[in-house]
C-alpha cells in the first residue's frame, strides 16, 4: 500500500516524511487530524519514551509538556508502574466482569471509595474517558426513571465544555469542530454560560444563568455536567472553587444530578487528587457529586481505563429482582485485571510519595519559571491551576498551533496548542531547572512565530 499523494497548502511543500511516517499515512487514520493536512506535516515517529522525555526514532528527544494527551503522570516507562502490570500478566490479563471478579478490580474500587470518603462508594468500569460520560448519562436518566421520574431526561452543560466525541458525550460538548458535523445526530441538550475566569462577573453570570435554566426545566432535568475548575479543550478555561460549590447548591435545590467529568482534570492536575475536593471548606460538611468519571491519569499513560464513581442512593436505584431495572451497560474489556493493577499502582503512588504536596511544590516551580510570560506583551490571561498552566497569544496569526508546535519540536517540546492558547500540563517530574527549559524552549518558539 503506497501513501496517497502529498498536496501543497498556501504554496508550503510537504515536509520530507520519515519512512514509518510515510506507511503510517498510508495504513493509519490519525485521530483528531486532518489526514491530508498530515501528507504536508507529517507524524513524529517515535521510537521510546524515559521519564519526562519521548525519543523519536532518529534518537531526538523530547519534553512531553502535554503530557500525551495529559495521560502521562509520572514520565513514560515508569518501573514500579509497569512491575505491576507484569506481575499481574503473569497471573491474570483479562476475565469478564460480569458473573466474575478479580482483586485488582475490587481493590481499585475500594481505594476509590475512600479517597471520596464513601461519598462515591461504587465504582463502575469502562475503557475510555467518553465511555465514562456516556455511562453517567445514562446512569442518570436509568437512576430517575427507576426511581418514577422518567421524564427527567434532559442535560444541562456548559458552554466550551468537552466531554468526548461518542454521541452522547458530544451531545454534551461545546466544542463546535467537533460537534457541527454532526449536529443533526445528537440529543438536544441545555447550554448555560461558561464561568470563563477571563471575563469579569462570569461566574455570577454562570450561576444566574443556570438558576434560570433549572427553573425553567426542572421536572425534566436529568443531571448537570461540567470540567471541574479547568475546561480543558476549550483552552484551558478556568473558574474558581466557589462556582462549582454554587453549581452543587443549586442542584441540590432544585433536585438534579451533577456530574464531575475530571477526566483530564482529576488524578492530581489542579492540586488535588480530584480537582472537585477544593470545594470543600473546614467546619463545613463535604458534599460531592453524585457521579465523578475519571480516566487518562487513572493508569498512568500505559493501559486504557476509565471509571463512573457514583453515590449510594444512585446505586439503591438499581437494586431490584427485575432484570430491566438493573444498569445493563457493558464492555468486553471492562475492569480489565492489567489496567486495573496499573490503577492501583498509580494510587499507591499518590499515597506513599504524597504526590499532591509534592505537586504544589512543582506547580510552586512553573509559576516561578513561566511567570515573566504573563508581562509579553504578545501573551494575554496567563493563568494557572496545579499543574496546568496557560495563557492566550495576542492577534491573529495563520496556522499558530501547527506552526508553533513545528518550532517548539526545534527546543526539544513537544507541544500541541489549542488554537491561540499554549499550554504545559507535564508528568509530575518538575524541578527548577526543568521549569526554567521549559520557560526558555516556550519563549524562544513564540519569539520564532510570534514577531510582532
Amino acid at each position: 500500500m503506497s501513501a496517497p499523494p502529498s498536496p501543497t497548502f498556501n504554496n508550503v511543500s510537504p515536509l520530507p516524511a520519515h519512512p514509518l511516517a510515510a506507511r503510517s499515512l498510508a495504513a493509519v487514520w490519525h485521530p483528531c487530524t486532518q489526514m491530508a493536512r498530515a501528507a504536508v506535516v507529517p507524524p513524529l515517529p517515535m521510537a521510546r519514551g524515559e521519564g519526562p522525555w519521548l525519543f523519536d526514532v532518529e534518537g531526538r528527544r523530547y519534553f512531553d509538556a502535554n503530557s500525551s494527551w495529559w495521560v502521562n503522570l509520572f514520565g513514560h516507562s515508569d518501573p514500579g508502574i509497569h512491575q505491576a502490570i507484569k506481575d499481574q500478566l503473569d497471573r491474570l490479563p483479562h476475565v469478564m466482569l460480569a458473573g466474575c471478579t478479580h482483586e485488582p478490580a475490587v481493590t481499585l474500587a475500594e481505594k476509590l471509595s475512600v479517597l471520596t470518603q464513601g461519598a462515591l462508594g461504587h465504582t463502575f468500569f469502562a475503557s475510555d474517558g467518553a465511555s465514562a460520560v456516556e455511562i453517567a448519562l445514562k446512569m442518570s436518566f436509568h437512576s430517575w426513571k427507576n426511581r418514577g421520574q422518567p421524564q427527567k431526561k434532559e442535560f444541562i452543560c456548559l458552554r466550551n465544555g468537552y466531554h468526548g466525541e461518542t454521541i452522547g458525550a458530544l451531545a454534551v460538548t461545546d466544542v463546535a469542530i467537533f460537534r457541527d458535523a454532526y449536529e443533526p445526530l445528537l440529543m438536544q441538550a441545555h447550554w448555560v454560560t461558561s464561568p470563563d475566569s477571563r471575563q469579569a462577573g462570569s461566574e455570577l453570570k454562570a450561576l444566574a444563568d443556570l438558576r434560570q435554566t433549572l427553573n425553567q426545566r426542572q421536572d425534566h432535568v436529568a443531571a448537570v455536567i461540567l470540567e471541574p475548575l479547568v475546561q480543558c479543550a476549550a483552552g484551558m478555561v478556568m473558574h474558581s472553587p466557589d462556582y462549582l460549590r454554587g453549581v452543587r447548591a443549586l442542584c441540590d435545590e432544585f433536585e438534579v444530578h451533577l456530574i464531575a467529568d475530571e477526566i483530564a482534570v482529576g488524578c492530581g492536575r489542579t492540586g488535588t487528587f480530584f480537582a472537585w475536593e477544593q470545594t470543600h471548606q473546614a467546619g463545613e460538611n463535604k458534599r460531592w457529586p453524585d457521579f465523578i468519571t475519571l480516566s487518562k491519569g487513572i493508569s498512568g499513560g500505559t493501559l486504557p481505563l476509565s471509571l463512573v464513581l457514583s453515590t449510594e442512593t444512585v446505586f439503591q436505584s438499581f437494586w431490584s429482582d427485575e432484570v430491566a431495572r438493573g444498569f445493563l451497560h457493558s464492555h468486553s474489556y471492562t475492569g480489565n485485571p492489567l489496567a486495573c493493577a496499573a490503577a492501583n499502582a498509580v494510587l499507591d503512588r499518590f499515597a506513599q510519595a504524597d504526590v499532591v504536596a509534592q505537586n504544589q511544590v512543582q506547580a510552586q516551580h512553573l509559576a516561578n519559571a513561566l511567570g515573566p510570560l504573563a508581562h509579553d506583551a504578545r501573551v494575554q490571561h496567563w493563568r494557572q491551576r496545579g499543574m496546568v498552566v496557560a495563557f492566550d497569544v495576542t492577534g491573529q496569526h495563520e496556522r499558530f498551533a501547527e506552526r508553533f508546535h513545528l518550532a517548539a519540536r526545534q527546543h526539544e517540546l513537544l507541544i500541541r496548542p489549542i488554537g491561540q492558547t499554549v499550554y504545559v500540563m507535564p508528568p509530575y517530574l518538575i524541578d527548577a531547572d526543568i521549569a526554567q527549559f521549559l520557560f526558555e524552549g516556550l519563549n524562544a518558539t513564540l519569539n520564532e512565530v510570534v514577531h510582532d
